[in-house]
């Protein structure tokens, strides 16, 4: 009986998950108004702006619409692995939703870190000039160490998968 009861309120504390992803909806307004902070900014400006400057304002709007959908991604996949389904009712819901399990969610969000960190890198390439060579070189050390940590998730998921099959 005792069991019965701990194992009921343990299974009960994945709700305390919830306030953290609701928490993350909060994040991806801010990166709304983030977002068109920087629209707003640009619009007015566009034709003083030197084309490099310009290619960096779309290379940080890129970035973070990236990290929006990596955000959207882990709330209701989270949601969905870890609290409850979602019943939203209507022809409205994702076609993903329901199918990204947590590897499946960590190969994604891998993948997401490779792309924005490409796009860091590629930012801080068009201001080389300004940066120290050694500086340069960790950019690049540590964006190839993004890049290995997926290809190394990927491979390993693969290899899992195969073990599963048979």
């Amino acid at each position: 009986m005792v069991e019965k009861g701990l194992e009921r309120l343990m299974y009960a504390t994945r709700w305390i998950l919830a306030p953290i992803y609701l928490g993350l909806s909060l994040v991806l307004l801010a990166l709304g108004v983030k977002f068109f902070q920087e629209v707003v900014y640009v619009l007015p400006n566009v034709f003083s702006i030197k084309e490099a400057d310009l290619i960096l304002m779309v290379l940080t709007l890129i970035d973070i619409a990236l990290v929006a959908g990596l955000l959207v991604m882990v709330m209701f996949s989270g949601y969905e692995n870890y609290v409850s389904k979602l019943d939203i009712g209507g022809g409205e819901k994702l076609n993903w939703l329901g199918k990204l399990d947590t590897t499946s969610l960590k190969n994604k969000v891998a993948a997401a870190i490779v792309a924005i960190s490409s796009i860091h890198l590629l930012k801080i390439f068009m201001n080389a000039q300004k940066i120290p060579d050694n500086k340069l070189m960790w950019y690049v050390i540590i964006h190839l160490t993004f890049v290995a940590s997926a290809f190394a998730m990927g491979v390993l998921d693969r290899m899992n998968r195969k073990d599963s099959d048979h």
